[in-house]
Order: C-alpha cells, then sequence, then structure tokens
C-alpha cells in the first residue's frame, strides 16, 4: 500500500512519535494505522531499553493542587536541561503530577502500572516509553509525594522553573488568602534553606547522638580546648547542638523576609491576626537530581580514546 503523507501526519499526531518513526511503522504495516500505533509501542520501549543505562540527573519538579487539601510533587528526569526546557516534556512531567495527585499509589512502581489518565488506553509506563521515543533521551519518573491536609490545607511553590518543589501542609481552623500568603511565605523558606525538619521534637535521637558526636570529636582536636574543663566543653557542645537544630529545624529557623521571627513566631503572628488556630504540620522538598552522581564528561580524555592516544 502507498503511504501517503497524510497519512503519515495522522500518525504522527495520534502518537507524537517522529516524522520517519511514522513514516517507518506505516511501510512496515502495509498502512493499518491500528498496527502501526502498536508497532511504535514495541518499537518504542526497545528504544527505552537502549537508553536505560544512560543517566538522567536533569529535568524538572512539578506538583498539582486538588481543592486546597491535596498536593502531589513528581521529580521526573531527563539526560539534559535542553531536554527539561522542552515544552513536550514540561507538559509530560506536568500530566504526571496530575496523575500523581489523583492516585492511591504507594510508590512510583505502583503509579507506573495504573492506567494514564491523559490515554487510559495505556498505562503511565507506556506513557512514559512513548515520550522516550519522542523525545530521544532517557527519561525516569523518579520519585513522587501526595500530601493530604485533614485539618487544613496545602500551598506549594516551585523555584527555579521546577528545580525544587515544595508542598507545606498546615493545621488551621480558616483558610483566607492571608492563610496561604503566609504559607507559601513558609514554602518559600523551605525551598531556600532546606530544613530537615519541622520542629526540635521531630529530630530523631539518633540524628542528635550522630552530630553530638561529631562536635565532641571537633572539640577534642581544637587545640584551644586543651585545658579547658570537661564540664565547659560540654556546655560548649550542648550550646552548638542546640544552635545545630535550629539551622535544620523549620519552626526555629529565622524567618527570611523578617530576621527578627523565628518561623514559629511569624506564623503564630499570622495566625493570631486571622483568628486561626495556625501550625505548620508537615513540608515535602524536592530537589531535581538531589543524591544522582551526574556523569562528568572529560572531552579532551574522549578524544584523545578515539585518536588512539
Amino acid at each position: 500500500m502507498a503511504i501517503t503523507a497524510a497519512m503519515v501526519k495522522e500518525l504522527r499526531e495520534i502518537s507524537g512519535a517522529g516524522m520517519m518513526d511514522c513514516k517507518k511503522a506505516l511501510n512496515e504495516t502495509n498502512g493499518d494505522m491500528e498496527a502501526a500505533m502498536e508497532y511504535l509501542r514495541k518499537n518504542g520501549q526497545a528504544k527505552a531499553e537502549k537508553k536505560a543505562g544512560r543517566i538522567a540527573a536533569e529535568g524538572l519538579c512539578r506538583i498539582a493542587v486538588k481543592d486546597d487539601t491535596t498536593a502531589a510533587v513528581v521529580e521526573v528526569n531527563s539526560e539534559t536541561d535542553f531536554v527539561a526546557k522542552n515544552e513536550t516534556f514540561q507538559e509530560f512531567v506536568a500530566a504526571v503530577a496530575k496523575q500523581a495527585v489523583e492516585s492511591d499509589a504507594a510508590d512510583v512502581d505502583a503509579l507506573l502500572a495504573e492506567s494514564w489518565n491523559a490515554d487510559p488506553s495505556k498505562t503511565v509506563k507506556e506513557a512514559l516509553v512513548e515520550k522516550i521515543a519522542t523525545i530521544g533521551e532517557n527519561l525516569n519518573i523518579r520519585r513522587f509525594q501526595k500530601v493530604v491536609a485533614e485539618h487544613g490545607c496545602v500551598v506549594s511553590y516551585t523555584h527555579g522553573g521546577g528545580r525544587i518543589g515544595v508542598i507545606v501542609e498546615a493545621d488551621t481552623d480558616v483558610v483566607n488568602d492571608a492563610i496561604k500568603e503566609c504559607l507559601t511565605n513558609v514554602a518559600m523558606q523551605v525551598a531556600a534553606l532546606s530544613p530537615k525538619y519541622v520542629a526540635v521534637a521531630d529530630v530523631p535521637e539518633e540524628y542528635k547522638e550522630h552530630e553530638k558526636q561529631i562536635l565532641i570529636a571537633q572539640a577534642q582536636n581544637d587545640p584551644k580546648n586543651a585545658n579547658k574543663p570537661a564540664n565547659i566543653i560540654e556546655k560548649m557542645i550542648t550550646g552548638r547542638l542546640a544552635k545545630e537544630l535550629k539551622e535544620v529545624c523549620l519552626l526555629e529557623q529565622a524567618y527570611v523576609k523578617d530576621g527578627d521571627l523565628t518561623v514559629a513566631r511569624y506564623v503564630e503572628q499570622v495566625g493570631k491576626e486571622n483568628g486561626a488556630n495556625l501550625s505548620i504540620k508537615s513540608f515535602v522538598r524536592f530537589e531535581t537530581g538531589e543524591g544522582i552522581e551526574k556523569k562528568v564528561d572529560d572531552f579532551a580524555a574522549e578524544v584523545a580514546a578515539q585518536a588512539g592516544l
């Protein structure tokens, strides 16, 4: 059967695959559109498997919010920052975030196995494979987290075009624009200063003990402390640990927009002004590529290797 430009165009619009891939699929299936779609899916899976070993450490974080009480943040990785700026990729990541906020999946594997909301005829994994085939890079839905506020609301904040995504959950009996603005400011604080815990009470004893042992070792190795009594050194360590905990606990941090306030004091102040029992319950902070070892290309070494030097 003669394959026409109109047929290629139609398949391309349906599948999102490249023009040459669509033409090849139609030739291989004698112009059968349904068979050509299946061919593209299988071919896309093969391409995805070939690319699976390549490091994907760039990408985007996106957040979807539902009814002010439910939000989900996702991280989808690509190999290059160039693809992360691609509109097709950005639309896909937004769709994954929307999938996550509607999902009851407990982990990424369960999410990948779900029917793709944007096209229930395929799974999320099949949609991902098709995007890999279309974009031409290894892509990875790395992680997601869904937050549901039982007694208040959630707000979200995205920084750096999607480099960092933050969700803050608050317990509150009043939800208005002032409360939301306050929580957005708190989310910006989380993005900027990357706390580990909400409050000192949330810090595990193992973490405190680990940090204390490091401070003890530092004190013992400092010649200035050689003649200091043990009780003085103990007080020094206690003070330093308390200072460190203030830096890693959100509510104890100095509020970035007003250094005279802690975050806890700022939230309390806004709550009183709005007649609300307002408190920060939890937060989630994703930063694209954190914890992934990125490949560093040595161009000179690559050229030398190819030249046999």
